[in-house]
């Protein structure tokens, strides 16, 4: 009999893998130092409780996944990706370092923080979809469902830690000293990709520097029936459903009437679900399409249940269960989308998941806001229970029309064949038929 967590570090066996993830790790903790920092400087300082206001940064802050997305997955798959994450942690680290001091400084004021969501934004979308893709530089594809997992276990761990970090540093010395701890935690993953071992990493397949190369990308996630069904259940969620730095600080002081600790200790409350959620995923051996369903339909199920909780506590429970379907939801997108893809398209289709994922935001967090001021906080979560519902229906479709793998649904309607163009190779297909088993 399989021991309950057997296998599910084996990433860490390789030393590569160990000293990224290290340096992930710290940084990640800073991460989220300045997250619940940002929200709380922008509800509670800079504006009067508005939501909209948050709405709005976390807008800003996204709004690049979708903006730059022809140039963000084709520099993915196209340029060294170590050299590349370089950059964008760097850039990131000093940008978190000024907003730092502006605030130290007390010269911080609202559109100062909209200027740095939106340049933090512009170097996150250069980041993500390589630093998603690079995890198979370092452990190969054979450990890469498992290494995504512990990433998000790394991640959400860091999302325990930091919200409480934040709220004990945002009551002892203030806000500016969150930011410019999290600039000095990204020396750290700086440091880690300054000592991996160059000659042990195995380099995706290289995109040619062509012309229409976004375009190309997108032909092939169009030829992709199974992708569009992710992309679009992606779509539902990420637009409208995590948005929880509204949901939480709108509860927390909306209707719970906590403080800056009441609020830290609810995203960190939360993060037990996520990285719950994400070590069984790292104990599963392959992802599969029916988990999808599996954590939209759960995680509209928490929404509702934390949108009725009568007590902060009891909120916190559903946050606890909302948690583990997010990351069951969205690492199983990960894990299906760069498994069933060609390697040099991996940049293009996971820049293509994070703007469809993220990119939504400017759309869904606006409505968030606007809905917790006007109809209050409880009817904002109902919002984000409604995506996990929608995008619960469009996985059972999917299932039922066979359009859970490549080359599940081979016409399109009118019964036309797929043109040659959009047909996934015979490696995809491989592949994608044996995560199916």
């Amino acid at each position: 009999m399989k021991a309950p967590f057997a296998g599910v570090f084996r990433s860490l066996r390789g030393f590569n893998y160990r000293v990224w993830a290290g340096g992930a790790f710290v940084s990640n903790v800073g991460t989220w130092v300045q997250r619940t920092a940002q929200d709380w400087l922008v509800f509670t300082q800079l504006t009067h409780y508005d939501a909209s206001a948050v709405g709005l940064v976390m807008a800003l802050q996204f709004a690049p996944q979708l903006l730059l997305l022809p140039w963000t997955g084709a520099a993915a798959d196209r340029f060294n990706q170590r050299k590349l994450l370089i950059a964008t942690q760097a850039t990131m680290g000093g940008l978190s370092l000024a907003l730092g001091i502006l605030t130290v400084a007390g010269m911080v004021q609202l559109w100062h923080v909209y200027i740095f969501a939106f340049l933090f934004g512009s170097a996150a979308a250069f980041d993500a979809p390589v630093r998603q893709t690079f995890v198979a530089e370092l452990v190969g594809d054979e450990d890469l469902n498992n290494a995504v997992a512990l990433n998000s276990t790394s991640f959400n761990a860091a999302r325990m830690i930091g919200p409480g970090v934040s709220g004990i540093v945002i009551a002892a010395t203030g806000t500016g000293w969150a930011f410019l701890l999290n600039g000095l935690s990204f020396i750290a993953v700086l440091i880690s990709l300054a000592f991996l071992r160059i000659s042990d990493l195995r380099p995706n397949a290289r995109a040619l520097r062509t012309k229409g190369s976004f375009i190309e990308g997108l032909r092939y996630a169009w030829g992709r029936p199974d992708l569009m069904a992710i992309l679009a259940m992606l779509f539902l969620i990420g637009t409208f459903g995590l948005n929880f730095p509204i949901f939480i600080s709108t509860m927390a002081v909306g209707v719970f009437h906590a403080d800056a600790r009441g609020y830290g200790l609810l995203s960190s409350i939360m993060a037990i679900g996520t990285m719950a959620g994400a070590l069984l995923g790292a104990r599963r051996d392959r992802p599969r399409f029916g988990l999808l369903l599996l954590g939209a339909g759960v995680f509209g199920l928490g929404c509702t249940f934390a949108a009725l909780a009568p007590s902060y506590w009891l909120f916190a429970i559903t946050l606890v269960v909302i948690g583990v379907a997010a990351l069951t939801f969205t690492n199983t997108t990960n894990s299906l989308m760069q498994l069933s893809t060609e390697p040099a398209m991996r940049g293009r289709v996971m820049a293509l998941r994070v703007s469809i994922a993220l990119g939504g935001t400017p759309i869904g967090a606006p409505i968030a806001g606007w809905v917790a001021n006007s109809f209050g906080p409880r009817w904002a979560m109902g919002v984000g229970a409604a995506s996990g519902f929608a995008a619960a229906i469009v996985g059972a479709y999917a299932l039922t029309r066979g359009l859970d793998g490549p080359g599940s649904s081979p016409k399109r309607t009118g019964g036309q064949p797929l043109n040659r163009r959009s047909k996934m190779d015979e490696g995809d297909r491989a592949v994608f038929n044996t995560l199916r088993r």
